[in-house]
């Protein structure tokens, strides 16, 4: 997060009185000076903070969706609906916060923290309609949507280009460790506490204690010092110099127009579909794993704990590895790589057949998140710097450009993902009642099952007909669910003396054939999936070159002595040393 000359950097004495900001402090939490070590990793830390919990709040629906679905009466294709129509409603708040510098970025986020808390804690679990889920969840996304452009924007703020992949790494810890917040908690929870509510309660408490928390600690920097690119903390005495002299009015005109450029643009959709399947694992993976490989929800979420965790400790590694070479592009390529790899494996096993040891299942996961975490912390960091190369005063608008797109991009492919599994709708819709029935009467079925079509019409026509009965009873005998003409008579005479309920039986003739023909399909569309989401990830790939940033560490290594020989160039005109307190 930071370069290892940090503490060198420090003033020898403290700066002079100044009061951080005029008027209330839990108001106006701009900082005049840029914070020592000590504080600015405390502002990193509960921007990390209020990240992970707005990510735990969005995501804990996945983890009780078949619950959620069950309860209040969603289709499978409905329930996708819910996230198309959140992401919607959030790209479109994304662009607002694009003005994030006007009312502050962390009254945004502390506000926002507030609001989300409210939201899990008292809406969403006491929805009682589908309608009533949808627009708490609508609402959600909104603010969730602001606040998540207005965090990035603090991280890049806080920490300098040459300890940017650190500090994001730190950032993209949000989502992973949201994610994992959400299978640890559930995983360790459900089994006790079988109702989906429960876990919205608990991540609402725990929401609105983060907002506290955020409420008492949370600042940021005045826009003259932030709307200035920072390279090393060797820059911090200069900058605040600068900032004295700073047009904010000037520095800020046509951010939009500046914004968008194809670098920013293209790198922003690029990443947009790197993420795909990021955001279907996020949503579905348990679904996925129940309806594919019979899992239960909190078997299934215990296996994404090893995805999660794995995923934050490539952000973290990376993010280090990125900083210490100074450079981006090459950790994006190799990271996108080995994800790819991990992506087409993972399609693969969903029609392989048999049913994969759970060692297996881990090891592949560990191989997608590892690469994706390395690709995300890179570009976030790659990404900054090319916003900053057009103006750094524009941050939060390139931020927003991309908030915007990732949703977008997301809202499309949930809208096709919808469409594109009609057999797990079918599954979810009817299959659980199907397979109620068929667990009510296992020995009727399964000598239904045994009888050809035209003989069971003869059986239902008229009992007692002894064409009817022999032929019956050969096919009994010749599928082996009776062993021989005794067993086959009796089991004839329960269909007459214990039969199928009449309801029963008309809801199987209807949906049976379809559930049937669904557990055929199901694997086949989820692999057809699986693969669009390695499409996404090949698609990544060529978009690396656009962005700003090195190929080489050595290069990047003369770029930055060179940006210090400029720093100690223009501090000796202006009579400042790192020992200045301005």
């Amino acid at each position: 997060m930071s370069t290892p000359t940090d503490e060198t950097l420090q003033p020898h004495q403290p700066p002079p009185t100044q009061p951080e900001s005029r008027g209330n402090r839990f108001v106006d939490r701009k900082l005049n000076h840029y914070p020592v070590t000590s504080r600015r990793f405390l502002y990193l830390g509960i921007t990390v903070l209020a990240t992970v919990i707005l990510y735990y709040e969005l995501y804990i629906g996945g983890a009780v969706s078949t619950k959620i679905i069950a309860d209040l009466g969603f289709t499978f294709t409905g329930y996708v609906f819910v996230s198309v129509i959140g992401n919607l409603v959030g790209a479109f708040a994304s662009l607002a916060a694009g003005f994030a510098d006007r009312w502050g970025r962390a009254n945004l986020v502390v506000i926002g923290l507030f609001i989300t808390g409210l939201i899990i804690l008292l809406w969403l679990p006491n929805a009682t309609s589908t309608t009533s889920f949808i627009i708490g969840f609508a609402i959600l996304s909104i603010v969730e949507g602001v606040v998540l452009v207005a965090t990035p924007a603090l991280i890049r703020d806080f920490s300098p280009q040459l300890g940017r992949a650190s500090a994001m790494g730190f950032w993209t810890l949000g989502p992973v460790l949201g994610s994992l917040v959400v299978t640890v908690v559930s995983s360790a929870t459900l089994d006790a506490h079988p109702d989906w509510q429960f876990q919205f309660k608990i991540c609402g408490v725990v929401g609105l204690v983060v907002a506290v928390i955020a409420f008492v600690t949370l600042r940021e920097l005045s826009p003259q010092l932030r709307d200035q690119l920072m390279v090393s903390l060797n820059d911090r005495v200069l900058i605040e110099a600068r900032a004295k002299d700073i047009d904010l009015e000037e520095v800020s005109k046509n951010p939009w127009k500046q914004m968008l450029r194809f670098d920013v643009i293209g790198s922003a959709f690029a990443i947009s579909v790197f993420l795909l399947l990021y955001y279907i694992l996020v949503g579905f993976f348990v679904l996925y794993m129940a309806l594919v490989f019979g899992y239960s929800a909190a078997k299934a979420n215990g296996l994404a704990n090893w995805y999660w965790a794995c995923n934050a400790l490539a952000l973290v590694v990376t993010g280090f590895l990125s900083d210490k070479t100074r450079v981006r592009k090459p950790f994006m390529i190799l990271g996108g790589l080995i994800s790819m790899i991990g992506c087409a494996f993972f399609a693969v096993r969903a029609t392989a057949g048999g049913q994969p040891s759970y060692t297996s299942w881990v090891i592949l996961l560990i191989v997608m998140s590892v690469g994706g975490g390395m690709a995300y912390t890179a570009w976030m960091a790659s990404f900054t710097e090319t916003v900053e190369k057009h103006n750094p005063a524009a941050t939060a608008t390139g931020l927003a450009i991309w908030g915007w797109i990732i949703r977008i991009v997301v809202t499309v492919s949930l809208f096709v993902f919808g469409f594109a599994l009609p057999a797990v709708d079918t599954l979810v819709s009817q299959g659980a009642q199907v397979s109620a029935i068929a667990a009510k009467y296992p020995e009727q079925l399964k000598t239904i099952g045994a009888l050809k079509p035209d003989t069971l019409a003869a059986l239902q026509a008229n009992p007692t007909s002894p064409i009817a009965g022999a032929e019956a009873v050969k096919e009994l005998i010749t599928s082996g669910v009776a062993s021989g003409p005794a067993a086959a008579v009796g089991r004839l005479q329960q269909l007459g003396t214990n039969p199928i309920a009449p309801k029963d039986a008309a809801y199987l003739a209807k949906n049976a054939p379809a559930v049937q023909q669904a557990v055929k399909d199901n694997p086949g569309q989820w692999e057809r999936w699986w693969w669009v989401c390695f499409a996404g990830q090949v698609v990544f790939l060529p978009f690396v070159f656009i962005m700003t940033g090195r190929w080489s560490p050595k290069k990047a290594k003369e770029d930055a002595a060179r940006h210090e020989a400029a720093v100690r160039d223009e501090m000796s005109k202006l009579h400042l040393t790192n020992e200045s307190v301005f």
